[in-house]
């Protein structure tokens, strides 16, 4: 693509014209964006180099054709190879991110071979989830209510649901918190799942109910986890005077002084 920087809208059609020629987008963006845009390309391709030397490395130690391998990864165009998850947002979580990723690790810790990138993805998760926590406490408000408490829309699956990490601290410094989710019924969760949540937060039944209204009524400082439909539309039409924190989109709107 061709990316411009400019705020002039004289200055944009010249340079339209300039590169009228190149078959390739043009794209027009923010002078801050385009100064950005260079290190960021070029960061993520070092990622994907240093990402791929690593794969490459264990599967050398596990007698497994890393090239073959990761020709392979490369035939999802859907995932591996696409814009899916390259969105700024809150951490990942559920049972089988997590579980993978130690897996990976503790085959190149017990091939003695060492991994940064894929050693620190853990860090660097747990480290969003104490950011988001920060930025909640910094709000200054006792007030909170959760819209989303599975790991992701759509589903009951309360493991290693990242938001739970960040009510365990929040709950521990005594904010006054109600919690929403439809998928959510303390009733119908069995198995691992219901044995995850008792353990983390034993007395979740005090803090989630099944009224959006609730939650939404209670809260000065409304944190949208997950974007379900039913979630935004009551959001429209709620008091201009709440803080809503949107970590899908890392967005703040009712707070004019508020940073994220």
């Amino acid at each position: 693509m061709t990316l411009l920087g400019s705020t002039c809208p004289w200055a944009i059609e010249m340079m339209r014209e300039v590169y009228r020629n190149i078959e390739a987008p043009f794209e027009v963006t923010e002078p801050r964006n385009a100064e950005l845009m260079k290190y960021v390309c070029n960061s993520f391709h070092a990622l994907k180099i240093t990402f791929a030397n690593e794969i490459g490395n264990i599967c050398r130690k596990l007698d497994v054709d890393g090239r073959r391998l990761m020709e392979l990864f490369c035939l999802d165009r859907k995932l591996n190879i696409s814009p899916a998850y390259l969105k700024p947002g809150f951490a990942y979580g559920g049972s089988c991110l997590p579980k993978d990723l130690k897996a990976l690790r503790t085959i190149a810790h017990d091939h003695y071979l060492e991994c940064p990138v894929i050693e620190s993805v853990a860090r660097s998760n747990q480290n969003q989830k104490d950011l988001v926590c920060q930025e909640i406490i910094d709000f200054d408000v006792q007030e909170i209510g959760i819209l989303g408490l599975s790991f992701k829309a759509g589903t009951d699956d309360l493991r290693e649901s990242p938001i739970v990490d960040v009510l365990e601290l929040l709950l521990g410094k005594g904010f006054n918190i109600k919690i929403y989710d439809r998928h959510v019924h303390l009733s119908k969760i069995q198995g691992a799942n219901r044995e995850f949540i008792l353990k983390r937060i034993p007395f979740i039944s005090r803090f989630i109910t099944d009224n959006l209204t609730e939650v939404i009524d209670h809260a000065k400082l409304v944190v949208v986890v997950n974007q379900e439909p039913e979630v935004l539309r009551a959001l429209a039409t709620a008091s201009g005077s709440k803080i809503i924190y949107n970590l899908a989109t890392q967005s703040v709107s009712g707070c004019p002084t508020a940073q994220v």
